[in-house]
């Protein structure tokens, strides 16, 4: 055992100092030597040939020999101690933030924004080629519960997650709406409404939903019990729900966009679109403006506080059966995807409504009129990644892809080769429809006739979640907090507006109105305010002549103060007593039907008039006292009186 212990050279000899014994330097030597060389001889081979990175060296006590020699600064000049020690600290910090950052962003780069995409190792493979089996042989078993199929009875189906993406609601055509949470396994609710059902939607969280049936819009809440029957949305066939302004949004076969106040109950607005019936209907989550898709091929932009569309589009030949906003951080909104029933996919700029910045004909089939059935239906990721659903399969593209035109392309041509294809999946049952990119997963899932379908799309998902606005892992508490927040912030409807630069807690731009001292000089009192000659002045029409005097305002003389008279505003009062409460009364009751209360009023204001006359007349002598009056039995006692 000794033999051994000597090869690993674990016991070194101790150098010794006077007398025989080891000296103070010698130990702090050797401990410092044992410290910093590892007895592993695995150790030593890796160390020789690797080096850790800043960000995860152990710091030491000390700020300044943390701090790197080059970002090191020196405070010496400063006198006061403590304020020398309290900036050298703060400088290590900053030092060891911004090296933290380096490493950040370094790893970043090296990720890039495909992070999660599925990649070629040779010029001969393609992405498209690989089947969901193998995507799930390869990826984690937690990413693998994403793939699911669900056979139900009662299709096509629609499907809709909560904003945090742990809830998943669907909804049949012949009537059968469930609620429940995916990732656990765990059902909120079931429903048989045995009637046509058209869409579903969550509101604010997933303990309540509303369901778009035959003839209205009906409200229910995570245990499946009817809320509310919202009468004034008629035949619909899609819903939205805008979360920042607790609205919910309707649009049916009648043609009209109806708002409905979540959070009061209370109608706000409908709105006639005058298109005929709508078959798409989505919003943009940046500006909560909401996007049509008519049968005309029309596509139409509406906010609640215009009664025509804000941009009017005619998008494709036959209807838009589809619409889909870009919401990634690289779009911010300003990309959208049409689908029409003349069997092609179009992208447009929101910024450059006037030309698509790419189309292309759909695989597998088109529209209505294709075997198959329903038409082509798209559907946005978090990262930008673009789903089309059409005839008997699943097509999957980049976001580099479908918002650029290929190379040596004709610019005036709107109609282009389709971009490169990332996945592809086959569904053998049509038709499908509804296809939803879950938040913060890497899953798609498709309703077709024979139930719902969920594929997976590695790199779709955004991994980074905000917990304030998005939370997957919330409770009951966190949860309800996060709803009552939502209410003391909800924001009004009259802020919906195309316009981006228009953005909530912004600074309110200057005032236009200036005073004609000079520029940058703004009114004290607000324009409506002000008198009439001064609001003359503000606006440069004032005519120094007089002739536009205010006849609320008469000139007087004063006295300045070297002596000379000048002219002198002086505020006219006005009479009073012709704006009594009776006389006003009976100016608005003045006509020719003989009205018994009013006939009681004239006679009234006549008596009291000829006593007020009587005392005017008495006081003056004109009139003796008792002239006039009935004489009573209690005269008599009066002197003079017989």
């Amino acid at each position: 055992m000794d033999s051994l212990f000597a090869k690993a050279d674990a016991i070194r000899p101790v150098a010794k100092g006077q007398h025989g014994r080891p000296g103070k330097h010698s130990i702090k030597k050797a401990k410092a030597k044992e410290d910093t060389t590892p007895s592993d001889a695995t150790a030593l081979s890796v160390r020789a040939h690797t080096s850790i990175p800043r960000s995860l060296q152990p710091q030491e006590t000390s700020a300044s020999d943390s701090t790197p020699s080059s970002s090191k600064q020196k405070f010496n000049h400063i006198k006061n101690p403590k304020l020398r020690t309290h900036l050298t600290q703060s400088s290590s910090r900053s030092s060891h933030i911004h090296s933290l950052r380096e490493d950040a962003s370094l790893l970043t780069d090296a990720l890039g924004a495909s992070s999660g995409q599925v990649e070629c190792d040779g010029p001969l493979e393609r992405t498209w080629r690989l089947s969901q089996e193998d995507i799930v042989k390869e990826v984690g078993a937690e990413a693998a519960r994403g793939r699911r199929e669900w056979v139900l009875d009662g299709g096509p189906y629609r499907s809709r997650y909560t904003r945090n993406g742990r809830h998943l609601g669907i909804v049949g055509r012949n009537g059968h709406v469930a609620s429940f949470d995916w990732m656990a396994g765990t059902m909120h609710s079931e429903l048989q409404l045995k009637e046509t059902c058209r869409d579903f939607t969550y509101l604010h969280d997933h303990t309540h939903f509303a369901v778009a049936q035959k003839k209205h819009v009906f409200i229910y809440d995570q245990n499946g019990v009817e809320l509310h029957r919202l009468a004034s949305h008629i035949e619909p066939s899609r819903l939205e729900f805008l979360p920042y302004h607790w609205l919910l949004a309707s649009v049916g076969n009648t043609g009209h966009l109806v708002y409905q106040d979540t959070s009061t109950g209370a109608l706000l607005t409908s709105l006639s679109t005058r298109l005929g019936p709508t078959l798409s209907l989505t919003q943009n989550p940046h500006s909560a403006v909401l996007y049509l898709g008519h049968t005309n091929g029309t596509l139409t932009l509406w906010t609640p506080n215009l009664s025509t569309p804000a941009v009017r589009l005619q998008a494709h030949l036959g209807g838009v059966t589809s619409v889909a906003v870009d919401a990634s951080s690289g779009s911010a909104g300003r990309y959208v995807a049409t689908a029409g029933m003349d069997g092609f996919v179009k992208v447009w700029d929101c910024r450059n409504w006037g030309k698509c910045v790419r189309g292309w004909a759909v695989r597998s089939g088109g529209g209505g009129g294709t075997k198959g059935g329903g038409g082509i239906e798209v559907d946005f990721s978090q990262k930008g990644f673009l789903a089309v659903v059409s005839g008997g399969s699943v097509n999957v593209y980049t976001p580099p892809t479908t918002r650029s035109p290929p190379p040596n392309s004709d610019p005036s041509s709107q109609i282009t080769v389709s971009p490169p294809l990332y996945l592809t999946h086959p569904l053998p049952h049509r038709p499908s429809t509804s296809p939803r990119f879950s938040p913060f997963h890497d899953v798609l899932t498709v309703g077709h006739a024979a139930g719902l379908s969920s594929i997976l799309v590695p790199g779709a998902g955004n991994p980074h979640f905000d917990s304030t606005e998005a939370d997957p892992f919330e409770g009951r508490k966190a949860r309800r907090e996060r709803e009552v927040r939502g209410l003391l912030d909800k924001l009004s409807p009259e802020m919906i507006t195309l316009d981006a630069s228009l953005t909530p807690g912004a600074l309110a731009p200057p005032p236009k109105q200036t005073l004609p001292g000079g520029e940058g000089k703004v009114p004290e009192l607000p324009y409506a305010r002000m008198t009439r000659i001064d609001r003359l002045k503000a606006s440069g029409k004032y005519d120094e002549t007089g002739e536009n005097e205010d006849p609320d305002v008469e000139m007087g003389d004063a006295e300045g103060t070297d002596g000379t008279k000048q002219e002198k505003l002086k505020e006219k009062h006005k009479m009073r007593g012709k704006s009594k409460s009776t006389k006003r009364y009976l100016r608005k009751h003045r006509k020719n039907v003989i009205d018994p209360t009013t006939v009681a009023i004239r006679a009234k204001l006549e008596k009291q008039r000829e006593e007020r006359r009587r005392e005017v007349d008495v006081k003056r002598g004109i009139v003796n006292e008792d002239a006039g009056r009935k004489k009573s039995a209690l005269d008599r006692f009066k002197r003079g009186v017989k």
